[in-house]
C-alpha cells in the first residue's frame, strides 16, 4: 500500500520534530511548556503542526488509495504531503513570524488536504451518481 510508505515517512519527520524538541529541552533545562524561550516554542509548534495535519491528511492519501485512484495520483499527492511540511517544519523552525518556507507550507498543505478530501468524497460518490448498469458493476467490486 503506497500510502503507508508515506506514512513512514511522515512519521519519521514527526520523530526528528520530536527529538528536536527534546534536544532544546535538555539544553535549556524545561521540563514543561515553553519556559518563555522563543527557540522552545518554534520547535514545539513545528512539531504540533506536523502531529496536527498528517493523521487526517494521510487518512484521507489512505482513502483515495482504496477508492482506486492511479498509483501516479497517490505517489503526487504523497510526495507533495511530504514536501510542504518539510518546507513548513523548516520555515517555522528558522522564524517564528512569516517566512517563506512556512507560508508555501501551509498554502500547499491545505490546498492538498481540499483536493484528497474532494478526491475521497467523489470517490465514494461515484457509484451512486452513475447508470444503473455502471452502479451494479461497482457494487460487485465492493464484495471482493
Amino acid at each position: 500500500m503506497i500510502t503507508m510508505f508515506y506514512a513512514g515517512l511522515c512519521t519519521l519527520l514527526v520523530l526528528v520534530l520530536a527529538v528536536r524538541v527534546i534536544t532544546r529541552r535538555l539544553q535549556a533545562k524545561i521540563g514543561i511548556g515553553d519556559g518563555g524561550d522563543h527557540e522552545m516554542q518554534r520547535r514545539v509548534r513545528a512539531h504540533a503542526n506536523s502531529v496536527e495535519y498528517l493523521p487526517l491528511a494521510l487518512l484521507l492519501l489512505g482513502g483515495m488509495e482504496l477508492n482506486g485512484y492511479p498509483n501516479s495520483v497517490i505517489h503526487a499527492f504523497g510526495a507533495t504531503l511530504l514536501v510542504s511540511r518539510l518546507l513548513h517544519a523548516w520555515g517555522l523552525s528558522r522564524k517564528s513570524g512569516a517566512s517563506p518556507g512556512r507560508f508555501i507550507g501551509t498554502l500547499v498543505t491545505l490546498l492538498l488536504m481540499i483536493a484528497m478530501s474532494l478526491f475521497a468524497i467523489a470517490g465514494f460518490a461515484a457509484p451512486y451518481l452513475a447508470s444503473d448498469a455502471e452502479a451494479e458493476e461497482a457494487s460487485m467490486y465492493e464484495g471482493s
